[in-house]
């Protein structure tokens, strides 16, 4: 991903770089997590416990700036941890009955919709010609890639991504939007949306029968191991994502999630047998090419259309 005029420095290349890194990890871990222990509310439910409590007791502690839960701020972002609750869920579910990359894949074809959403409502031009190339390869790619890969997608497969696909939309543009004016802290949007989805998610690992299934469960130490490492990256990627978020456009972000996932894709290949056909990975490797080459739309002067 390339950027377009204006904006930039060291604060925003901190952004970045800092979630590229998690990012690149994160899907990798969660797949590994979700193999080993198949129980992804739990999963899920450890990971936004452990981003909650971090970031609480290290703003107890003085050590990071949080912003305190308060009637009128959750009254404003409460949309955002349910959003976010959802993509999350979706997300494992898509690892639990699929591969790390078909996820990828359905993932790079987002910005195509993102871009215009970007137009319509955030004040941003629509991309350049060379960008809308790149984003057309990105459809091409992705459109290869499930002709290839076809006999390993299931019926519940294609639901989880569907279900997916529309909340990562909406998930992308409307925290950006609350980002722009919600005034808070980056530590303050983690705490945010990691403590409040916590018992709504109770009630979906209940209706999904994942407590049952804990009890009868025995949980090994490699599958504590792995669950532990995606507590940890689920605190790293809470905070570089916010970071990240208001440094960069939603769609430019979301191309961003894009290009560091050819870090995922190689170890998934090097240490995973469950991955895509050679056909599949050039599809893919497709997508994350044109990625690169989009470049963000700049800022209209005149804001949003009327």
């Amino acid at each position: 991903m390339r950027k377009g005029k204006g904006g930039g420095g060291l604060s925003t290349a901190y952004a970045v770089l800092g979630y590229m890194a998690c990012s690149a990890g994160m899907l990798l871990v969660n797949k590994l997590a979700v193999h080993s222990m198949p129980t992804p509310g739990f999963v899920l439910l450890c990971q936004l416990a452990a981003s909650a409590v971090f970031t609480w007791g290290a703003g107890r502690l003085r050590y990071i700036e949080v912003d305190p839960l308060s009637v009128d701020k959750v009254r404003k972002f409460w949309i955002v941890p349910v959003a976010f609750l959802m993509t999350v869920f979706a997300n494992i579910k898509i690892l639990q009955h699929s591969n790390v990359e078909t996820f990828i894949t359905f993932r790079a074809s987002t910005p195509i919709i993102i871009s215009v959403l970007d137009w319509a409502l955030m004040g941003r031009e629509l991309p350049s010609r060379k960008s809308w190339v790149c984003l057309f390869g990105l459809l091409v790619g992705a459109l290869m890639y499930l002709y290839f890969e076809k006999g390993s997608m299931t019926a519940t497969s294609y639901f989880w991504v569907a279900a997916w696909y529309c909340i990562f939309v909406f998930d992308q543009i409307f925290i950006k939007h609350i980002t722009n004016t919600v005034k808070m802290t980056t530590w303050g949007r983690v705490y945010y949306t990691n403590a409040l989805p916590v018992i709504p998610l109770f009630f979906i690992m209940y209706f999904t029968g994942e407590f049952e299934k804990l009890s009868s469960m025995e949980i090994s130490l490699h599958s504590q191991f792995w669950l532990l490492v995606s507590c940890a990256c689920g605190v790293a990627i809470s905070y570089f994502a916010f970071l990240a978020r208001a440094a960069v456009s939603a769609t430019s972000f979301t191309v961003l999630g894009n290009t560091c996932k050819v870090i995922t894709v190689s170890l998934n290949i090097l240490i995973w047998d469950n991955h895509a056909t050679a056909e599949g990975i050039m599809s893919l490797f497709m997508c994350l090419v044109c990625a690169f080459f989009y470049e963000q739309a700049p800022k209209r002067a005149k804001g949003l259309p009327e």
